[in-house]
């Protein structure tokens, strides 16, 4: 939202300007209404049109029967102006009868705005309102001017400095006047030069790499990393001192910042000039103070490490880290402190660590506020830090991160607060914004294996403010069709163990070449539990019923033709299902570190299709610095036939393509029958390796990453194809991931690096919605 500043002080200044306007015009025309006092017979007010004339009457220091004076003649004028009203007031005498001549302001009509292309004009009158300037108010000059000024302001804090602004006051019927800016924009000021003055350990390159801002490159375009914001330079600032900090700089300085505009406002050369001091080794560490007998305990978290150079973020991570395991024993006004020694001559730094953990609290009352929607059980049952016991830091930060992975507000904030009156108490207060939980989901994908897809979706994440999740998903494809329907109740019990029903309808056709008609219809429903085992882990059971029909067609694959011709065209089945997962990434779209872990299994004992099927899957992200980050991936999947039964071949594994192995089409790996087709097979292995790093001038933005990568895998079947490790296939490539606005999107160039006779190469595969 625009904010105008200029108006905070309106009623002070319009009050000073209007005395000062009456002291004048007071002794300008004091010969007219100057006066021997006398006693007020009559008062007449002339020239109102739209004011009221009690608006008037209540402002004179004097009523009809009272002796009039100078005095209160200058106080009525005075008074009457501060009103903001009038343009212009006199006082007439007429014998014994006082006129009050006025003149009104005239009032706003309308407010205009011609050439504003960077901000919302809307949003300009709403500010403009929310200050007293807007249709049918008076209008008042220093309030125009004021405004003008506060819109070049708002233009230099968008990077444009040659910016003009013009007002142009037109009057119009019935006294008023319509107020127009008009402004001429001009072009943004982009940073010319970046230059840094005083640096001897670190080129200026080194250090210019740290910063946001840059001269410009060919994605300037979308980073805009060279449009200059005072915010943005000095976020690169606090880059570089933090630094020269962790490189042990301890009484680094910046001396001076420089900012020029070029004569045309459209280029901005910035100059930092600093002090790099010398560099500290930290010589020892030691505490003192109280530690609750505990020092052994607090010395595991000290950061700061003898023998090497001083580090700011590890003081800040040590004295966080007392600070919080105090909490974990009640102690919410625990004080730590992390002096130096400083030996200038040596170049070196020792560290005492002081800790007073002050007096143990308890936790009186959790308060909620802000959730105009959802209930509070919803929220309060995420807590992990309860009423009337002791206060605990990593409690109450592990409920913060509980409700803000509930996905229902768009901000959780948590605070403490003393309890007044005592001396071991505080209240939790948790505070939450609400965001739309429900949606209604209308789009199309493309990929280079499903080609085009269509997704209908209707989702409520938190159907009635109760945390429960109800969705209907239809997505269709070349390959792929769906319609699903799904509910979670996340606290089935009051233990948190979740229960989720799922009916759903699949359509799908296996990958191959040879445009097969055959296709594989699947009618089924489950339903399923999860029970937190602990805070990050939790395991899944359940059980479901699946109708597979098999629906013959030209060519279709050996496999399908015999086990038709074994078990029939329809196999029922009945699977129970359990699973376990633990996610600590750091982001679910764009993660940079962090391990994600799942195993699922599919047991069916019964019906026409005995068979078992398990998954397990491992992620890991591993930051190697700021821009860089080493991904890994690993799945195994292995499928076996019970009860003298095949594994059903329309529940084996597939490979090739992207989130598998790259450069291979779609599905291509594996076994061919006699037809040419690829049918899958039941053991699947897939490793990837990726080193992410953000695209070429993109700075650190996450969403827009380019990639190498090298995957190795393939699926085998017994009948066809035994696992054999020369039979692993290999590639290797570049690619490019976005998070666009309709989903994430992954490009990939990949070049198989032991391709045999007969398997399919694409090179070149994209996708929007792939996860690896």
């Amino acid at each position: 939202a625009l904010t105008f500043r200029t108006m905070k002080n309106r009623d002070q200044f319009r009050f000073a300007r209007n005395a000062c306007a009456a002291a004048v015009l007071s002794v300008a025309m004091g010969l007219a209404w100057a006066a021997d006092p006398f006693e007020l017979k009559d008062i007449r007010i002339e020239g109102l049109q739209r004011v009221e004339p009690g608006t008037i009457f209540a402002s004179l220091p004097f009523r009809v029967g009272d002796n009039y004076t100078n005095e209160k003649g200058a106080v009525a004028i005075r008074n009457i102006f501060g009103l903001g009203l009038f343009k212009d007031v006199r006082l007439d005498v007429q014998g014994d009868t006082l006129v009050v001549i006025v003149a009104e302001r005239p009032n706003i009509a309308t407010v205009d705005f011609v050439g504003v292309k960077e901000f919302d004009k809307d949003n300009l009158r709403k500010a403009l309102r929310d200050v007293g300037l807007t249709d049918g108010r008076p209008y008042d000059q220093a309030l125009v001017d004021r405004a003008e000024q506060e819109l070049k302001r708002q233009y230099i804090g968008r990077s444009l400095y040659g910016a003009h602004v013009v007002t142009t006051v037109t009057p119009v019927a019935r006294n008023r006047v319509g107020i127009t800016f008009t402004v001429n924009e001009g072009g943004t000021a982009k940073i010319r030069d970046i230059h840094i003055v005083g640096n001897k350990d670190f080129s200026e390159k080194t250090l210019k790499n740290l910063f946001e801002s840059d001269t410009g490159g060919w994605l300037s375009w979308y980073t805009k990393s060279d449009r200059y914001s005072q915010a943005k330079v000095n976020a690169d600032i606090e880059a570089l001192r933090s630094f020269y900090l962790n490189q042990g700089y301890l009484e680094f300085k910046i001396v001076s910042t420089q900012v020029a505009l070029t004569p045309d406002k459209q280029g901005v050369g910035i100059t930092l000039n600093i002090d790099e001091g010398k560099r500290f080794i930290v010589s020892d560490v030691k505490l003192d103070g109280n530690f609750l007998e505990k020092e052994e305990e607090f010395k595991t978290f000290v950061t700061i490490k003898p023998g090497q150079a001083y580090k700011a973020e590890d003081i800040a991570s040590t004295d966080k880290a007392f600070s919080d395991y105090f909490g974990n024993f009640g102690y919410a006004f625990s004080q730590v402190e992390v002096r130096p020694t400083i030996d200038r001559e040596k170049g070196l730094v020792a560290f005492t660590i002081y800790g007073d953990p002050g007096r143990r609290a308890y936790v009186r009352k959790i308060n909620v506020a802000g959730n105009t929607r959802t209930r509070d059980e919803v929220i309060r049952r995420e807590f992990r830090q309860y009423e009337s016991s002791w206060y605990s830091s990593d409690k109450i930060g592990l409920s913060r991160d509980r409700v803000d992975r509930l996905g229902f507000f768009k901000e959780v904030n948590v605070d403490t607060s003393e309890v007044p009156g005592t001396q071991d108490q505080v209240d939790v207060n948790i505070s939450v914004a609400e965001k739309p939980t429900g949606n209604f989901n209308l789009g199309a994908g493309f990929s280079s294996g499903d080609k085009l897809s269509l997704m209908l979706g209707v989702r409520q994440e938190n159907a009635f403010g109760s945390g429960n999740y109800v969705a209907v998903d239809v997505n269709t494809s070349k390959f792929n069709r769906q319609i699903a329907f799904t509910t979670t109740d996340p606290y089935f019990t009051d233990n948190g163990v979740s229960r989720t029903l799922d009916v759903y309808y699949r359509n799908s056709k296996p990958y191959d070449i040879s445009n097969n008609d055959y296709r594989i219809n699947t009618l089924g429903g489950s339903i399923r539990f999860g029970v937190p085992f602990t805070e990050v882990d939790t395991v899944y059971f359940g059980a479901g019923y699946e109708q597979t029909k098999i629906i013959a067609g030209t060519n279709m694959p050996q496999a399908y033709v015999d086990y038709v011709a074994n078990f029939g065209a329809k196999s029922d089945a009945f699977p129970l299902t359990i699973g376990w997962s633990r996610d600590n990434r750091d982001s679910a779209i764009a993660p940079s570190s962090g391990v994600l872990q799942r195993v699922s299994g599919d047991l069916s004992l019964f019906g026409d299709a005995r068979y078992m099927r398990a998954e397990y899957q491992y992620q890991q992200y591993i930051p190697l610095n700021k821009q860089f980050t080493v991904a890994l991936n690993g799945e195994f999947g292995l499928g076996k036939g019970f009860s003298n039964r095949t594994f059903p071949v329309f529940k084996n594994f597939y490979a090739g393509g992207l989130g598998s192995v790259r450069g291979f089409e779609q599905g291509s790996l594996g076994p061919i029958d006699n037809t040419g087709s690829y049918t899958g097979g039941s053991k699947k292995i897939i490793a990837n390796v990726e080193l992410q790093t953000p695209f070429p001038g993109a700075g650190n933005d996450r969403t827009l990453r380019l990639f190498g990568f090298y995957d190795i895998g393939n699926v085998f079947d017994d009948r066809f194809l035994t696992f054999k490790t020369q039979e692993l296939r290999q590639s290797a490539g570049v690619g490019l991931s976005w998070v666009s606005p309709v989903g994430p999107l992954r490009v990939s160039f990949g070049r198989p690096l032991n391709p045999k006779a007969g398997d399919k190469i694409q090179k070149l595969q994209f996708q929007i919605g792939t996860a690896f």
